[in-house]
């Protein structure tokens, strides 16, 4: 770990397809190559993964495509809590960096891009892997309101972790685009923030390491390290309406009231309470209308 860095190891590639796919193979073919908290970085990435196999293309120097290696001593029945902690820090992250150009800049005015008054703008976490910048679009968007996506997170398990469990977890983060390629996304830099990939990418382990370290001394157990406790408070998704969009089809509808203690969702449907481990959770506006 460099004496700046809150990371063991950063290697930058100009181009790649899946930060996600390379730092997978390259810790399987030389894992003492790639310590805990070793992160890969691309410029340009034209093979993103998401979640449900969704695939993106960030044009060169203007995102953070970076995937960061975790090998943590818990139980694996406990890793659902990964994706969950790293959109804490991202999230965390971004509120830092948003915060501080608002207070540069005397509170920054009308955004670019159409994105409304954004300086300072609030930020939050959507069940599970997505972040959000609360309330800056000036119109309605179906699913997504005027909240606008900044952020999100794939978690992969690699296999036959031994004693430490190896989580590869991609991050996709806006930061310098002026324009995005759909009405649901923003940037840092439409939001006010003046950061390249480099300094957000030290924004975000700045945020992720003591959330990590916590939550590893604690065995994985997310309400003795505080996790939950701090997934709630930033979790958007919470006391809201949500229909979920499970693999293989179908979800429960209803209030999202609350995380389990393995991370799940916890949905009110009306009739039970269902947990949701992973898929889409989408936000519904209003409630839903008789025919």
């Amino acid at each position: 770990m460099t004496h700046d860095s809150p990371f063991s190891r950063v290697a930058r590639v100009p181009r790649t397809g899946s930060t996600n796919d390379d730092l997978r193979a390259a810790a399987a073919a030389d894992p003492d190559s790639w310590p805990h908290l070793s992160v890969l970085v691309a410029d340009h990435q034209d093979a993103g993964r998401g979640r449900a196999g969704r695939t993106w293309v960030t044009p060169p120097g203007t995102a953070l495509t970076a995937s960061v290696l975790l090998r943590a001593e818990v139980p694996a029945e406990r890793l659902g809590w990964v994706p969950l902690l790293a959109g804490l820090a991202v999230q965390r992250a971004c509120e830092r960096l948003l915060t501080g150009a608002a207070a540069g800049a005397g509170a920054v005015g009308g955004a670019v891009g159409g994105a409304g008054d954004a300086g300072g703008a609030r930020t939050g976490v959507k069940w599970p892997n997505d972040v959000l910048a609360l309330g800056v679009g000036t119109a309605d968007v179906e699913r997504w309101g005027r909240d606008r996506k900044l952020a999100g997170i794939l978690a992969e398990v690699l296999p036959g972790g031994g004693r430490a469990s190896a989580v590869v977890v991609g991050i996709g983060l806006n930061v310098a685009q002026t324009e995005l390629p759909v009405p649901w996304a923003t940037s840092l830099r439409l939001l006010g923030a003046d950061v390249d990939p480099a300094g957000a990418l030290e924004a975000v382990g700045t945020e992720l390491v003591p959330l990590l370290d916590g939550w590893v001394s604690a065995g994985g157990d997310a309400d003795v390290s505080g996790l939950r406790a701090g997934v709630r408070e930033a979790c958007v998704t919470l006391g809201r309406r949500v229909r979920a969009e499970q693999p293989g089809g179908g979800g429960p509808e209803g209030r999202a009231v609350d995380l389990d203690g393995d991370g799940r969702l916890l949905i009110d449907t009306g009739d039970a309470v269902e947990a949701v481990a992973a898929g889409d959770v989408w936000h519904v506006r209003t409630e839903p209308t008789a025919d």
